[in-house]
């Protein structure tokens, strides 16, 4: 299931609290020791952050799987997200070196600590509307490593109504050969049946990778019979054919970005493992260098705003997905309900702090 950290810091007693919840969330994922200490210390210094430059903010925590390398399984990775309204970062290039601060009391070493320990790591910062920080903590640190060839990436960010302990919300990706699969799923209510029944699809879609589109949710239907159901959404990426392929069944939104500008992909009416529709329309749209995919739950509200940075569209997924999140709600605006964003892009990795393995 879902298990989410979600840690409001806005004084230094939190900064413990989200040093615990990394600790949690290492021996969760089956992180050994050193690898638990990576993410406790990444996740204190990004909190640390949070305060002393930003104000405050939340530190939220995901455990995410990436599809399987060489054949074989990763386990669960630690995902760290700091998200903050502050002043933004003037510099992010001097900012990520070491002994840089803008802070007297400050040594400087926050964010080049967490750029040098993490297995993925990227930031987005404007002036004047916040910073996204994201560092993702694998299994074992294997260092990073330059792709042959450029690869379709996908990232998100799940959190649970009411900082509850498990996200009705779940999402995953898949590769199968040149096909690369996105699946947001949200369980029928709240908390640990809803998220019994995302796991179920996520567990799922992990065999079935092979499977097109609109057959892959009628798979999912018998799969969920047994729980109370979810809204399930799937885009299929034909990286040969550069087409991409999109059903889904209940209310998750989509939006494709192409050309510079936005358009929805409609899911049909019905809940995937009780009310399954007699057919399921399944769209087919060009996908280009510069296209790029977002999946929400309805815990997003119905209007949010797309980005409309081109600097941030080209930045890790996650990131992405992060600062849809943060930039759709607010303490006046709150999220109604479990909530997840997921994000499908090519990799256009250009910075030398956007690394992933």
């Amino acid at each position: 299931m879902s298990r989410v950290w979600d840690i409001p810091v806005h004084d230094s007693t939190r900064v413990r609290d989200v040093r615990v919840a990394a600790e949690e969330a290492g021996a969760h994922a089956g992180l050994d020791a050193h690898r638990t200490a990576v993410a406790a210390l990444a996740a204190t210094e990004l909190a640390t952050n949070l305060l002393k430059h930003a104000g405050g903010g939340r530190v939220l925590i995901n455990l995410v799987e990436l599809p399987p390398a060489d054949g074989s399984a990763r386990g669960p990775s630690v995902q760290l997200f700091a998200l903050d309204h502050g002043p933004g970062i003037a510099d992010v290039g001097a900012a990520l070196r070491d002994g840089y601060t803008t802070v007297d009391t400050s040594l400087g070493a926050g964010l080049g600590t967490c750029l040098r320990m993490s297995s993925a790591f990227d930031l987005h910062s404007a002036r004047g509307r916040g910073t996204v920080v994201t560092a993702r903590i694998d299994r074992r640190s294997t260092g990073r490593r330059a792709d042959s060839a450029p690869r379709t990436r996908a990232g998100g960010i799940n959190v649970p109504l009411a900082r509850a302990e498990h996200s009705g919300d779940a999402w995953s990706w898949v590769r199968s050969g040149p096909r690369t699969t996105l699946m947001l799923a949200d369980g029928l209510g709240h908390g640990a049946k809803a998220a019994e029944a995302s796991a179920t699809a996520v567990d799922e879609l992990r065999r079935t990778a092979h499977l097109p589109a609109a057959e892959l949710l009628r798979h999912l239907h018998t799969a969920l019979r047994h729980t109370r159901g979810a809204a399930v959404a799937v885009a299929q990426l034909d990286e040969d054919a550069r087409e991409l392929r999109f059903a889904g069944v209940g209310n998750i939104g989509a939006r494709l970005h192409d050309g510079g500008g936005w358009q929805p992909l409609v899911s049909h009416p019905g809940i995937v493992g009780a009310h399954f529709p007699a057919g399921v329309p399944l769209r087919r749209v060009p996908w280009h260098p510069d296209s790029l995919l977002v999946l929400h739950s309805d815990g997003l509200p119905s209007r949010w705003t797309p980005p409309d940075d081109p600097g941030l569209l080209t930045q890790d997924p996650s990131v992405v997905a992060a600062v849809i999140l943060r930039d759709a709600s607010s303490p006046a605006r709150p999220v109604r309900d479990d909530t997840s964003v997921a994000v499908l892009a090519p990799d256009r990795r250009t910075r030398i702090h956007d690394h992933s393995l």
